[in-house]
């Protein structure tokens, strides 16, 4: 293992609304339990592999699992993921990291906005956070293109910018949808190309994958591999990740 090369896992967790973006209600209890239970997983998942990472938590589920975030913080980062994932005002920011902090006993100091949308670094920073992790720096049809942005770690207005990481060049991004479909010798590839150029390797997903949700009508790049299949996924990628260096959260690196 390269104690040298850090591995940056987060976890964003959150109501599991996705399937609203394709027209489907699903009620509010089993939003929050899906997540939960896919939380559940995750986290016997990590200590599996001694992972330490961050946690990027709507201030909404949170309060709906107190006991179950504090388990969290013993050992991982609580970060913010808004207020709630489906609506946002400035005014979240400062109340998403307030109440996180309360609920978890520690200091909040990272945020990502949900579906990694535009962040007002200015209001970020007034609101006390010290990075942002909601760049992705590659090109998604009809979500973002990223591509003329750094790879690697930035300031941006007094804030530190922590983007997913991309592959060199073609900017092949390793992040949740990527590891969902691709082989795994794909990833590692991928990963291993990063690794070579870059000090560290930033990739998230949402525990709600690790939950069956073939159930959803969700696009089957979406519903897929979920569940049982996504945790073999994982449970093999971590191996992998397990022997690239040394996991860590992202406010170890600042």
């Amino acid at each position: 293992m390269n104690q040298e090369k850090r591995i940056l896992l987060s976890v964003d967790v959150e109501e599991f609304d996705i399937p609203e973006e394709f027209g489907r209600q699903v009620p509010l209890q089993e939003k929050l339990e899906i997540s939960r239970k896919g939380l559940q997983t995750t986290l016997d998942l990590f200590d599996q592999y001694n992972v330490r990472a961050t946690f990027f938590i709507t201030a909404y589920w949170a309060q709906h699992y107190p006991e179950l975030i504090r388990q969290v913080a013993a050992k991982h980062e609580i970060a913010s993921h808004a207020y709630y994932h489906s609506s946002f005002s400035d005014a979240d920011l400062e109340g998403s990291r307030l109440a996180l902090q309360e609920i978890s006993g520690q200091q909040v100091r990272g945020f990502r906005m949900p579906r990694l949308r535009k962040v007002n670094m200015k209001a970020l920073k007034d609101a006390g956070y010290l990075y942002d992790a909601s760049l992705n720096p590659t090109w998604l049809p009809g979500r973002y293109n990223n591509r003329h942005l750094p790879r690697t770690m930035f300031r941006d207005d007094n804030m530190w910018i922590i983007p997913s990481s991309v592959s060199p060049l073609i900017r092949y991004p390793v992040f949740w949808l990527s590891v969902k479909n691709a082989p795994l010798w794909i990833t590692r590839h991928f990963s291993k190309t990063i690794l070579r150029k870059d000090p560290y390797l930033s990739f998230y997903f949402h525990p709600w994958e690790l939950v069956d949700i073939r159930g959803y009508a969700l696009p089957s790049y979406i519903s897929r591999v979920s569940g049982a299949r996504m945790e073999q996924k994982m449970d093999g990628f971590l191996r992998f990740l397990q022997q690239q260096g040394r996991f860590c959260a992202h406010i170890d690196m600042l």
